[in-house]
């Protein structure tokens, strides 16, 4: 398997006529593994556009067996990279899913090849609006494709087959990951042995794209967004950008975890300032979010993700019934919910799970009980640990690994 990194520039792309831009993201310069697709090897997306050239960033942990029978994909939330289990090559921070993969953990590295994609339409490498257009040699912007969680399953399918690997063992992720995960199992039933989805659900509400709204709005209301431009000006829309990651984290997390950790006590002292600064903690810990949010991600990316997000609903796709995007499956689930996520409640999982009762489909279903929030499936959490672990290691015998 070729896992080398194609640093050498393509013999057809046009000569630059805008010098390169700064930007925060690794759009340009991805400090992972690349697999890259030619002209003659397009991504058609449901906008009906073909993406070609493009590529696809991405990590690996762990060694795949002379069968191929023990690849595991992840697929990450919203804001997340391929960075799964490595070091971030911006902030310096651990993998974002270390809780859960790695050396003995309920992914075990030691007996699975795990695989990690960046999305299509993100900014870590994988071709997005912050990529370089062949055919202008300047930054997509908002003249990249919109682009949906089926798009995104596509490309990541042609990832596998780029590698090999005809089948999963595992498809697991979380939030976005957990609709990507059900795309997985609805779209390439074959290829999928057991699928987790995690804190989701099989459609977007009108409450979840309410509050996408508003963070694209704030994005777009920032004068230095330049109508998606700031790239080629030399801007970032850093303000628009903070301000929807801080109303979007409100949402990932719970009242009683935000009382826990920071109650009404005040930032600097015992008394308020009567002013508008950063009096609570709270206060303080989101713009503290919101700022270091901006340093490693792309403005336009996060309006392409969130609008994939709202157009994602499984059961539209399939005649308005959810049960028939799983008809006929051989694949063996486990959902999972947590008792706090107002953002995916444990509703969203039940529909999931009614569905594929409905369609005969073999399935567990476990809620955990903790008040984290939406973010529990990043977090320590002994009770998802454990139910993943049982899940992983029965599907592993039944798979004969």
């Amino acid at each position: 398997m070729d896992t080398r990194l194609d640093t050498a520039p393509r013999p057809d792309a046009p000569e630059r006529t805008a010098p390169r831009p700064a930007e925060p993201s690794q759009s340009l310069d991805p400090k992972s593994l690349v697999a890259r697709f030619g002209a003659d090897t397009p991504l058609l997306t449901d906008a009906g556009v073909r993406l070609a050239p493009f590529q696809i960033a991405y990590q690996t942990a762990g060694t795949l067996n002379a069968d191929r029978s023990n690849a595991v994909l992840i697929c990450h939330a919203l804001t997340g990279d391929q960075h799964f289990a490595h070091t971030h090559p911006l902030t310096g921070k651990p993998g974002w899913w270390e809780t859960l993969v790695g050396p003995g953990k309920p992914v075990d590295t030691d007996r699975y090849f795990v695989i990690c994609s960046n999305v299509v339409g993100s900014c870590m490498g994988t071709t997005g609006p912050a990529s370089i257009d062949p055919d202008t040699g300047r930054p997509y912007g908002l003249g990249f494709p919109l682009v949906t969680i089926r798009d995104m399953v596509r490309a990541q399918a042609m990832l596998l087959d780029h590698l090999g690997i005809d089948s999963l063992f595992l498809c697991i992720g979380g939030s976005m990951g957990g609709m990507q995960v059900l795309q997985w199992a609805a779209l390439y039933p074959e290829r999928v042995f057991a699928a987790m989805p995690i804190a989701t659900g099989a459609r977007h509400s009108a409450q979840n794209i309410a509050f996408h709204e508003v963070g694209r709005q704030a994005i777009m209301a920032d004068p230095a967004w330049a109508d998606g431009r700031y790239l080629e000006e030399g801007t970032r829309p850093a303000k628009g950008l903070g301000v929807a990651r801080m109303g979007a984290h409100i949402t990932y997390l719970s009242e009683p975890a935000l009382h826990r950790k920071f109650g009404r006590r005040f930032q600097g002292g015992s008394a308020p300032t009567f002013s508008f600064n950063a009096d609570f903690q709270i206060e303080s810990y989101l713009r503290h979010q919101g700022l270091s949010f901006v340093e490693r991600f792309d403005a336009n990316a996060y309006l392409y993700l969130t609008r994939a997000m709202d157009y994602f609903d499984l059961a539209e796709d399939h005649g308005g019934v959810l049960a028939n995007a799983f008809r006929g499956t051989k694949t063996r689930f486990c959902v999972i919910s947590f008792t706090s996520d107002w953002l995916f409640p444990t509703a969203d999982s039940r529909v999931i799970v009614h569905a594929l009762n409905a369609a005969a489909a073999p399935v567990a279903f476990v809620e955990v009980e903790t008040d984290k929030g939406h973010d529990a499936f990043l977090l320590d959490e002994p009770a998802m640990f454990a139910a993943a672990r049982g899940f992983i290691d029965a599907a592993a015998r039944a798979r004969g690994l």
